[in-house]
C-alpha cells in the first residue's frame, strides 16, 4: 500500500519489538520479550489485554496434559498463582487449576507486562505494514501504520510478532495462508454471556436431580448437545415447543462457573447461526454480535422458566468480543499435520507440547472429535506431540513471528492445538525470539531453536 501521501504521524520512538494484538498469545508473547530485555510494545484495539480469554470470556481454560501434569507451564503457572492469590483463580477437588474470572486475567496479565517494563497502546487498530526487502530476499516489515485518536500513526520495531489472531499482519504483508477446511469453511463461532442473580446452591440441586450432578456451587459444569445423551436434553426439547427456543439453540450448550464472582455463571454459548461463519471479515463479525445477543436472551428467558435458581437471575455481561475458534492459518516454514499429532512427533525445536485432541465444532450443529482411543500413540495417558518455532514462522517474511490460533497448522491440527494455555506457550517462544532477534540482529529463522527450547526450559516450561 502506497502510504506516502496519507498524513501519518511517525512516533519519535522505536521499540526493539511490537507485538500487534494483546490476546491470549500477545499478552504473553510480550510479557516475554520484555523480561527477556527488549523494549517492547503491545498495540491492542480493546481497553485490556486477554483477548478470548478476557474480553470473549473463554473461562476456564481447557486442561491440556499428559500422564496428570500440565504441559503448559512457565508464565502460565505464574498467571494462574496469581489470579489464585487475588481469589480469581481456584483449582478443584479433582486438581483441575484451570478455573480463572476473566476480569481479574484482565488486571494480572497487565500488571505483568508493566512489572517487565513493557508498554500497552490501548484502544489502536493495526491498519497496514510498511514493507521493504531484506538482505536475504524476505520482505521486511519497517514499520506498522495504526489508527487511534490520534490519526494515522507510524510505529517502527525490529521485530514484529502478529497475534491478531487472524495473522492480520503476516496476510498483509504478503505471507501466505489458509483458511477453513478443504472447502472454505471455518469452525462455528460463539458469543458468550455471564448470567448473575443465580441461587447456585438452587441450581446444584437442581441439576443433580436431572442427572449432572455438581462438585459444588463454586465449581460447576453443566452442558446439552442435542443427541449426545444429555440428561437435560427434555428440558430443552420442552423449551423448542414452548416457543422459548429455536431448535438451533440446542446445537451447544455450556455453563461454568467463575471464581470470584458468587452467583454468576459463564455460558459457552450461544453457537451463531451456520451461516455466520467468517471471523475474518467486518460483516460477519458484526452479525454475529447482533444474531448472538438475540440467541442469549432467547436463552435466559428460557432458563429462568426451566432451571431452579435462576428465576430471578438477569444479564452480567455479553462478551465484548466474538468467540472465534479459526479463521487464517499462516504458512510456515513447518506445518504441522493431523498425523504428526496421531504419532507423537516431536522436534529439536520444540516450544510447545500438546496433548488437547482434535476439537472441530462445525458450524452446521455438530461438534466432531476424532476418536479418542485407539492403537494409535496420541491415545495413550502419558502421550502427547509438539509444536516446533518453525511453526511461527511464516514463509517470505524476515522479521514476523506468529503465534497462537493461526500458527502454520492443517485445519484438523489448529483444532487440536487453538486452545489458550498452548497460545500461551507458543506466545511465549515468540517472545523470546523477538527479544533475541532485536537484541542480536538476527531474522526470525536465524534463531536457533535447540537454543529456544533449552531457554524455554531454563524458565520452566514442559520441554
Amino acid at each position: 500500500m502506497d502510504t506516502a501521501k496519507l498524513p501519518i504521524q511517525t512516533q519519535s520512538r522505536r521499540w526493539d519489538v511490537i507485538v500487534v494484538g494483546g490476546g491470549t498469545a500477545g499478552a504473553i508473547a510480550a510479557i516475554s520479550a520484555a523480561r527477556a530485555g527488549a523494549k517492547t510494545l503491545v498495540v491492542e484495539a480493546l481497553g485490556s489485554l486477554g483477548g478470548t480469554g478476557t474480553n470473549a470470556q473463554v473461562t476456564p481454560l481447557m486442561r491440556n496434559i499428559s500422564g496428570g501434569v500440565n504441559l503448559n507451564r512457565s508464565l502460565t503457572d505464574e498467571l494462574k498463582t496469581r489470579l489464585c492469590q487475588r481469589g480469581d483463580g481456584a483449582a478443584d477437588k479433582g486438581g483441575n487449576d484451570n478455573w480463572f474470572n476473566p476480569e481479574g486475567m484482565k488486571y494480572v496479565l497487565e500488571q505483568m507486562l508493566l512489572e517487565s517494563s513493557g508498554e500497552p497502546l490501548y484502544h489502536t487498530h493495526f491498519v497496514v505494514p510498511e514493507l521493504s526487502p531484506s538482505p536475504a530476499g524476505k520482505r521486511k516489515v519497517g514499520g506498522i501504520i495504526v489508527h487511534n485518536k490520534d490519526g494515522l500513526v507510524r510505529l517502527e520495531a525490529h521485530t514484529f510478532v502478529d497475534a491478531t489472531g487472524d495473522a492480520d499482519l503476516a496476510v498483509r504483508a504478503g505471507a501466505p495462508f489458509e483458511a477453513g477446511d478443504e472447502t472454505g469453511l471455518h469452525q462455528a463461532m460463539s458469543l458468550r454471556f455471564m448470567l448473575g442473580g443465580v441461587d447456585t446452591a438452587r441450581l446444584c440441586t437442581f441439576l443433580a436431580q436431572h442427572g449432572q450432578g455438581q462438585e459444588s456451587p463454586q465449581f460447576m459444569h453443566f452442558w446439552m448437545v442435542w443427541g449426545k445423551k444429555s440428561s437435560l436434553e427434555p428440558l430443552f426439547h420442552q423449551g423448542v415447543e414452548e416457543g422459548l427456543l429455536k431448535e438451533r439453540d440446542g446445537d451447544y450448550f455450556q455453563g461454568f462457573s467463575v471464581p470470584g464472582m458468587p452467583g454468576t455463571l459463564s455460558f459457552n454459548c450461544p453457537r451463531l447461526d451456520a451461516e455466520i461463519n467468517d471471523g475474518a471479515d467486518a460483516w460477519t463479525l458484526s452479525k454475529a454480535q447482533t444474531d448472538g445477543r438475540a440467541a442469549i436472551d432467547r436463552l435466559v428467558q428460557f432458563l429462568r422458566v426451566h432451571f431452579e435458581g435462576c428465576q430471578q437471575s438477569f444479564i452480567a455481561s455479553y462478551a465484548p468480543m466474538v468467540g472465534v475458534r479459526e479463521t487464517r492459518r499462516i504458512v510456515g516454514e513447518y506445518v504441522l499435520t493431523l498425523e504428526d499429532i496421531l504419532s507423537c512427533k516431536t522436534f529439536v525445536d520444540a516450544v510447545c507440547r500438546n496433548h488437547y485432541p482434535v476439537d472441530i465444532h462445525t458450524p452446521k450443529g455438530q461438534k466432531l472429535l476424532h476418536q479418542r482411543s485407539g492403537d494409535l500413540p496420541y491415545f495413550k495417558p502419558d502421550a502427547f506431540h509438539e509444536i516446533p518455532y518453525r511453526s511461527l514462522v511464516p514463509l517470505g517474511l524476515s522479521n514476523v513471528l506468529v503465534p497462537g490460533r493461526c500458527a502454520s497448522a492443517s485445519f484438523e491440527a489448529q483444532s487440536a492445538i487453538r486452545v489458550q494455555q498452548n497460545c500461551h506457550s507458543m506466545g511465549e517462544a515468540a517472545g523470546l525470539a523477538a527479544a533475541w532477534c532485536a537484541g542480536e540482529g538476527l531474522e526470525v529463522r536465524q534463531v536457533d531453536g535447540l537454543k529456544l527450547r533449552q531457554a524455554l526450559r531454563k524458565r520452566g516450561a514442559n520441554l
